[in-house]
């Protein structure tokens, strides 16, 4: 009853099951087809009539004026109808009745209809009712009057400010509550009251006898009179704090997650993790990490036990310059046995530290300047999480409050277990990453050249620069490679990729780079022959000196002293810039043969005449490709640093790396600048053989003259040797024209060319050979030999040590 005084207590008044009615609705269930498929008591006492009598008959019969056609109409696609009836009683009366009807499409498409057996009027009790409903909801609410000062407070309002409703009847909200946000909630209310909507608005309130911050989603409702006149403002506010943290919980994970982790640099990473922390969880963070994993090594396997070294590598604070730090940044620090930080890492897990002066006290004796420092900024809380990743313990992330009053509970050490978990698996990525590129710049600084070869044709100096940590250790590399008659070949090359692999890559190209060198090829025919070896590599050929899927780009030129001429060809590299003797720069136009691997596109060679004095600038596209810039500017700011007259070539590559790559370039970079010397005609004797062994003793002869004149009298013996023998075997075996040429440089030179492409081999001769033995003895007397083919034929060429070198 309406009017009962007990509704929850025990006595003659207490609520049981047994006082709800079932029958006292008329329930009612017809299916598609209109027939009656249900019917309970209270149908029967509303019509009279029992079950078996209306069951499976047609609905409609129920009718006083059978069922209007637009009625049924109207019913299509709806889940509910709701309107009144008019029915007929089995006693022949006919009764207008409200009816609610519900579409059940799950059970068949049936309609189930309902409606009271006896609708209550409204009685002089329900004001009681509607009052004591309102002062015992389970909501907050408090209803104001159009001079927005409080009339009635139900017990919840009560509860949460602490103020009965009696000492709060007739105060405005801005008087019950000091807040700036009670002036929100009071503009609210005149908004309600003008404008006659419901307005809606979050509040976040520190209430007087709480121990923290609340935060409220509050309702203000126009109330209108019988007449439709407002007579006041409804306040109905829910208690939405644990929703409003679990999305602020949610945001900082989902911020840390994007904000943690930007680089692989491993002090970086950590101070994300205490930049994500501040001011949003904790009022000052700590990031320390176990030293041996700074250098990219493995930690100890285990949890470390007793006192621990940690480094100090991030923190942050809500106070400038972080005032609370005792361990400076960089600096390790041992935390004794018995520390939250030790005990976490021993534990393995996470764990929150009140501190209390008893706690002070107890960290006076072990750590003194920390317990001055938490006096001092009022440190109240502490939440140490161990860093772990892989199975691995890397470090403790400490967070602290002193500014906020709200301690560390169960939620929050969740939290900070999930955003450092982030961090940790972050900074092993970073660790991992510095260990794999130390590894790869220690494999290629050991691939490169370690100082230049001494050669007479070019002045050279050269810069390699591995890309930024962010971005990985390539694969760009140069070379500087002697060749025969005094003549120097020029490299510079591009494997695709970072890493341990482009490095291993770099150093097997470089390798085959140079075994084709040797055997003096042009610059066309070396490209197609190391084209061949990574398209072979890529192919999966188990028998290429190269394995893996291999992309690369290789400049390689060729400059002869004597003639002055360069050769060059590139497959997929960029040009080389030419700097003349007057200072005017030009960016070489070289035909572009394709990349390395594509295999069968052929590669062509460019021949040019440099003046001596020439500067020859090869570079990797990492030099004038940076991130944000087009690569045009590029090449004309270094067009800009080559027009500047520079004597010193290191001068040189310290002015092109410092103007045109950023601070952390992106890419690798390899440089090479070389400029040019001549051979001028007094260091080279040039001599036309007749094809008759005759005239071996005269060409003889005439470079023992050319010798005496060079001063080099020591040298005879074994020139004439070697005279003798090469060009004998050229009249021979070879064909005309045959030259003899020697070449004064630092060491000397004896070159023999003719019209055949037959190549000559070392063979041992049996003792009663006549012959054999001259190409075993040239070997034997001279620094080294060899032969390289021309488009005309080929020079067998003999290089012997000059006295005194």
């Amino acid at each position: 009853m309406i009017g009962s005084t007990s509704a929850w207590g025990d006595g003659p008044s207490a609520w049981s099951r047994e006082s709800v009615d079932g029958a006292a609705t008329a329930r009612v269930v017809v299916d598609g087809l209109g027939v009656v498929t249900e019917w309970n008591e209270g149908a029967r006492r509303l019509l009279g009539y029992r079950a078996p009598e209306v069951v499976g008959q047609k609905a409609a019969a129920l009718l006083a004026d059978g069922a209007p056609t637009h009625t049924l109409h109207s019913l299509t696609g709806l889940r509910r109808w709701s309107g009144t009836a008019t029915l007929l009683h089995r006693d022949g009366r006919r009764l207008t009745v409200g009816l609610l009807a519900h579409h059940r499409e799950a059970d068949g498409n049936d309609w189930l209809l309902v409606s009271p057996v006896a609708r209550p009027a409204p009685t002089p009790e329900d004001d009681a009712f509607v009052r004591r409903s309102f002062a015992q909801s389970p909501y907050t609410m408090a209803l104001y009057d159009t001079g927005l000062r409080l009339r009635w407070a139900n017990a919840d309002m009560e509860r949460v400010l602490g103020l009965s409703a009696q000492e709060m009847r007739g105060l405005r909200v801005t008087e019950i509550v000091l807040d700036p946000e009670s002036e929100r909630a009071e503009e609210g209310m005149r908004t309600a009251l003008e404008t006659g909507r419901l307005q809606e608005l979050g509040a976040a309130l520190h209430l007087a006898g709480h121990e923290r911050e609340s935060v409220w989603s509050v309702s203000l409702a126009p109330v209108r009179g019988p007449d439709g006149r407002l007579e006041g403002v409804l306040l109905s506010a829910h208690d939405v704090t644990e929703q409003h943290l679990a999305r602020q919980r949610l945001a900082l994970v989902n911020d840390a997650s994007l904000r943690i982790g930007s680089t692989l640099d491993l002090p970086r990473t950590a101070q994300e993790l205490a930049d994500v922390a501040v001011p949003r969880f904790a009022d000052f963070v700590t990031v320390d990490l176990l030293p041996a994993i700074e250098g990219g090594e493995d930690p100890p396997q285990g949890s470390p036990h007793g006192p621990v070294m940690l480094r100090r590598v991030a923190c942050q604070s809500v106070l400038e310059g972080c005032p609370e730090a005792v361990v400076a940044l960089g600096t390790v620090a041992a935390y004794p046995e018995g520390s939250t930080a030790a005990e976490c890492l021993a534990a393995e897990r996470p764990l929150i530290e009140h501190i209390t002066p008893a706690a002070l006290d107890d960290l006076d004796r072990t750590a003194p300047e920390r317990a001055e420092r938490m006096r001092r900024f009022g440190f109240h809380s502490v939440l140490a999480v161990p860093m772990r990743a892989r199975g691995l313990t890397l470090g403790v992330a400490t967070f602290s409050r002193h500014r906020r009053p709200k301690r560390f509970e169960q939620d929050d050490l969740l939290l900070g277990q999930e955003i450092t978990a982030r961090a940790a698996v972050c900074i092993d990525n970073a660790r991992r990453y510095t260990r794999e590129r130390d590894t790869s710049l220690t494999l290629q600084s050991s691939l490169l050249p370690q100082r230049l070869p001494e050669q007479a044709a070019l002045d050279v100096a050269s810069r390699y620069l591995p890309a930024s940590a962010r971005a990985g250790v390539g694969g760009d590399w140069f070379d500087v490679i002697p060749l025969s008659g005094a003549r120097v070949a020029l490299v510079v090359g591009d494997v695709v990729g970072h890493g341990i692999q482009a490095s291993a890559t770099m150093g097997r190209l470089r390798t085959a780079v140079r075994t084709l060198a040797d055997v003096d090829l042009s610059p066309d025919e070396l490209l197609t022959h190391l084209d061949d070896l990574v398209s072979h590599a890529a192919g999966g050929d188990t028998t290429a000196p190269l394995d893996g899927d291999i992309g690369a780009t290789c400049l390689y030129a060729v400059y002869d002293p004597v003639s002055r001429h360069c050769t060059i060809a590139r497959a997929g590299h960029p040009g080389p810039a030419l700097v003349a003797p007057d200072g005017t720069v030009e960016f070489l136009e070289v035909p572009a043969g394709p990349p390395l691997g594509l295999g069968g596109l052929p590669f062509e060679s460019t021949q040019l005449e440099l003046a001596e004095g020439s500067l020859l600038v090869l570079f990797t596209d990492g030099l004038v490709e940076v991130r944000g810039r087009d690569i045009d500017e590029g090449i004309a700011a270094m067009r800009e640093v080559l027009r500047r007259p520079a004597q010193d070539l290191e001068a040189v590559c310290d002015a092109l790396l410092r103007t045109l790559l950023p601070d952390h370039p992106s890419d690798d970079v390899a440089l090479l600048v070389a400029r040019t010397r001549a051979l001028d005609a007094s260091h080279v004797a040039t001599w036309q053989v007749a094809p008759d062994p005759a005239a071996v003793a005269e060409v003889r002869k005439a470079a023992c003259r050319q010798l005496t004149v060079w001063g080099l009298d020591d040298a005879v013996f074994v020139t004439e040797l070697v005279v003798s023998e090469l060009v004998t075997n050229a009249i021979r075996y070879g064909r005309p024209p045959i030259e003899l040429r020697l070449i004064y440089d630092r060491t000397l030179i004896c070159e023999v060319s003719d019209g055949s492409s037959t190549a000559p081999h070392l063979r041992r001769a049996h003792t009663f050979d006549e012959g054999g033995r001259g190409l075993l003895l040239v070997a034997q007397l001279t620094q080294g030999w060899g032969s390289r083919q021309m488009t005309n034929g080929k020079t067998i060429w003999a290089e012997q040590s000059l006295p005194g070198d």
